[in-house]
């Protein structure tokens, strides 16, 4: 995760904290949000947070604790790296749909310039844009934004192991 994004995930995690000792302070109302509160971040982790991103000979697999997506190379067109004080050119303005702040952005970016993106980010730098022939493009940020493009890019007729690239905020390398 960014510094940015860290910040905001280490305030918005102190809440359910927070509630609950007001609650056995003697807000006893504050336990209703509490539940809420961590039943929402929960779906989040689950749901929304992609945990790995896995290159294959022949598709990308996108992998959530209790879900997976798999999109074939076939529909990838472009794969590039792209910072974030250039995608407001690319999009034009963007207006989130999903989750955001904790743990990063996830979910849908509706754009200006290029209608819905799927997005799954958690930093604002070094993301990867993956364009594709049939089907919404994608904004993410592997862990390695480099080794990722370079495997993605990898002709499909390489015989390679699948690169396995855990996505950025359970990572134990330093940015």
């Amino acid at each position: 995760m960014c510094m940015m994004i860290r910040i905001i995930t280490l305030v918005l995690l102190a809440l359910p904290v927070l509630f609950v000792l007001s609650a056995v302070l003697g807000r006893a109302l504050l336990i209703v949000p509490t539940i809420l509160l961590v039943t929402i971040y929960s779906w989040v982790w689950l749901r929304f947070r992609p945990t790995q991103f896995v290159v294959h000979q022949d598709m990308l697999e996108v992998i959530w604790p209790l879900k997976q997506r798999r999109i074939s190379r076939d529909s990838i067109s472009d794969v590039r790296i792209v910072h974030g004080r250039d995608l407001k050119p690319q999009v034009g303005w963007a207006l989130r749909v999903g989750a955001g702040g904790l743990w990063g952005g996830f979910g849908w970016l509706w754009t200006q310039r290029r209608g819905i993106v799927q997005m799954y980010i958690s930093r604002i730098n070094d993301l990867v844009w993956i364009e594709r022939t049939a089907g919404r493009p994608w904004l993410i940020s592997p862990e390695r934004p480099q080794e990722f493009v370079q495997a993605l890019s990898r002709s499909q007729s390489a015989a390679t192991k699948p690169a396995i690239l855990p996505d950025d905020p359970d990572s134990l390398a330093p940015r």
